[in-house]
């Protein structure tokens, strides 16, 4: 009776992260390379000071992405009347980014499930030194558990979507392969 077994999950569960959806290694060190190039790009063209700067290109820490993603309306409510009444969102979120190694894990369980209301895609990070500590390198914290990149129509985002679109054509790519 010990040795139970508990039963398999469901495959079109969409909370819990597919192998793809995980950035580690080489593919990680690419991912968060092309982001940072982006930041320098983006940040050489402007005059505020950094700190505000960040706050305008990202949602940072687990509350502020949380908030980003509830401002959005859900894009499967066609008619509810809650969301009609609820202020548009005036951030939109591109992509988020969630550290793997966040401890306890509840604090990011409920980002995923969000984040695909809203069609908003995630990338977890995993890395041996600890996800948090990379994606804090990227905006220049300590670390870091939840990014949101805002999308603002700069360098940064262009990126992001070169990255996901390419990701999307090796998804295709293996697909067809199989038929």
């Amino acid at each position: 009776m010990a040795n139970k077994k508990r039963p398999p999950e469901s495959s079109t569960d969409t909370s819990r992260p597919q192998e793809q959806d995980y950035y580690e290694g080489d593919r990680l060190a690419r991912l968060l390379k092309l982001i940072h190039e982006g930041i320098e790009s983006a940040k050489d063209k402007n005059s505020l000071p950094e700190k505000f700067w960040f706050k305008q290109q990202f949602s940072i820490g687990v509350n502020e992405v949380t908030r980003a993603l509830e401002r959005m309306l859900p894009t499967a409510d066609k008619g509810g009347s809650s969301a009609q009444l609820r202020k548009p969102a005036t951030v939109h979120l591109q992509a988020i980014l969630i550290a793997h190694d966040s401890n306890p894990k509840w604090l990011t369980k409920h980002l995923p499930s969000l984040a695909s209301t809203r069609k908003v895609p995630v990338i977890f990070v995993k890395d041996k030194k600890g996800g948090s500590l990379r994606l804090g390198e990227l905006v220049r914290l300590k670390t870091a558990i939840a990014v949101g990149i805002k999308a603002k129509g700069n360098s940064i985002n262009q990126i992001v979507e070169e990255i996901l679109r390419g990701d999307n054509e090796t998804e295709h790519l293996h697909c067809t392969d199989e038929m």
